[in-house]
């Protein structure tokens, strides 16, 4: 199968993608993951795109589109799902185009709904730990000692795209470049719905429930 993953920030993309991952053995591809990697390694896409990151804008479609289309050529036969991407219409069409060319389609596009309030309280209270990559939250998901990565006692920090300021132009960023592409594959095939707003025991089965169908499961 070969998966969309749509959703603003926030709303349980990464979460969902790795459960799907599992579940049905496919490949997870996420356009945030693979810029911290590429940024992290410094390599001249990650430069690029490393001031668009830390403002909260999106990342340039020609810096985007090259990394991604890069990652679903090396995908496995078994499929894929794209988190994260695409983010525009632009870069929709271009994943479109590049998809005909292997003679392949995307075969679901699961668009993931949540409000904004419910958003920005996820996001400004994610803590991470700069050594190892674990993610708390200051309610949801605790560290045993306050502001201290449990696995190796590095001190919690607050991501530069996690602060209030930043949260809030994601969000506008999203609504004004993003929204638009629901618009666009709704035109072309099936969206599927799914609130957000639930726990993510419940968005799963939402989604587990859409997907065994389609695979015929």
């Amino acid at each position: 199968m070969r998966i969309v993953l749509l959703g603003p920030p926030g709303s349980g993309k990464g979460t969902q993608c790795k459960r799907i991952v599992d579940r049905y053995g496919l490949q997870h591809l996420s356009s945030g993951d693979i810029l911290r990697q590429q940024r992290q390694e410094g390599t001249e896409l990650g430069k690029k795109a490393s001031s668009f990151m830390d403002s909260g804008v999106l990342v340039p479609d020609q810096i985007i589109v090259e990394m991604m289309i890069d990652a679903i050529k090396k995908a496995p036969t078994a499929g894929f799902i794209l988190d994260g991407f695409p983010r525009t219409v632009n870069q929709a069409v271009e994943l479109d185009k590049s998809l005909a060319h292997c003679n392949q389609d995307i075969d679901a596009i699961l668009n993931l709904q949540i409000d904004d309030k419910v958003v920005t309280q996820r996001l400004t209270g994610r803590r991470s730990c700069p050594k190892c990559g674990a993610v708390y939250h200051i309610k949801n998901l605790k560290p045993k000692l306050d502001e201290v990565c449990d696995k190796d006692g590095t001190k919690l920090i607050q991501r530069p795209d996690d602060s209030p300021e930043v949260v809030a132009n994601r969000l506008k960023t999203y609504h004004r470049q993003t929204e638009p592409m629901v618009d666009y594959y709704k035109a072309k095939r099936t969206i599927y719905d799914i609130d957000a707003n639930k726990n993510a025991d419940e968005v799963s089965a939402l989604i587990f429930e859409m997907l065994d169908a389609l695979a015929g499961v």
